[in-house]
């Protein structure tokens, strides 16, 4: 059987599928289309924690679902702005679980993994596909993957 990792950037998926599609993203869909005949070597969902009760039990909904929950506080600056993202702690875990798997299931959007995406194919020939809603997935990351899997109505809640 062919050995994945999961590795999902919370706040990208939740943030694009909003914005595109008004609709949340359907993790159990997801889950199920990406572990279909395979090991999981290691699932994580990185997230911001605000500490409300709702986003408890939508974490609990994730690590029964078979992720591991990652978590950072979400800061609030002077300014307005918010800080709370993840792709260092994302790159470090892709970097120490990717080699160790056939393929590596990222779920984000965010550019800044094109280049984690090379280096785990060229030098581990690790398969890297990734999901994120394509009108907001850079080009540079969608490029750099094995295969692009854009986010559509299969993998929403309707």
């Amino acid at each position: 059987m062919k050995r994945v990792t999961i590795l999902v950037d919370v706040q990208n998926i939740y943030y694009t599928t909003r914005q595109i599609y008004g609709a949340n993203f359907d993790y159990n869909a997801f889950w199920k289309q990406v572990t279909a005949d395979k090991t999981v070597v290691k699932a994580i969902a990185y997230a911001t924690d605000r500490g409300d009760e709702k986003q408890r039990q939508f974490q609990n909904i994730l690590r029964a679902i078979g992720f591991e929950i990652k978590l950072k506080p979400y800061i609030q600056r002077m300014d307005g702005s918010a800080k709370g993202d993840w792709d260092v702690g994302i790159t470090i875990d892709a970097m120490e679980f990717g080699p160790m798997s056939d393929q590596l299931i990222l779920a984000s959007g965010d550019g800044d993994f094109d280049l984690l995406a090379r280096w785990l194919r060229d030098k581990h020939g690790t398969q890297v596909d990734v999901f994120g809603v394509e009108a907001l997935t850079a080009h540079s990351l969608i490029q750099a993957a094995t295969h692009f899997h854009p986010i559509n109505k299969g993998l929403l809640l309707k």
